[in-house]
């Protein structure tokens, strides 16, 4: 089991990092520079671009559905990860 937790571990440290350096890669652009088509994963479109056709607010109310349910589902298993590695680290006497 602990070769699971550490292949667990070193999967989310290599995407925290990947992370961490688009963050960085964002932050060190200049303010003047053009922006980036997906600089803000969470902007809502502006009013008079969205869309008032029911398919495609459907279609965005399922998508906001499934990201919920995503978000959930990695808060549960950061939250599986954490006991695993609290078991792992505890001391044998």
């Amino acid at each position: 089991m602990a070769d699971a937790t550490t292949a667990a571990k070193d999967r989310v440290d290599r995407a925290l990092a990947a992370l961490e350096r688009k963050v960085l890669e964002l932050k060190a652009r200049p303010a003047s520079a053009p922006a980036i088509a997906d600089d803000d994963l969470f902007a809502s479109a502006p009013s008079d671009t969205a869309s008032s056709d029911p398919t495609d607010r459907a279609r965005i109310a399922a998508l906001e559905a499934a990201g919920r349910d995503a978000s959930a589902a990695l808060a549960r298993a950061a939250d599986q990860l954490r006991g695993l590695l609290s078991v792992d680290q505890e001391p044998e006497d």
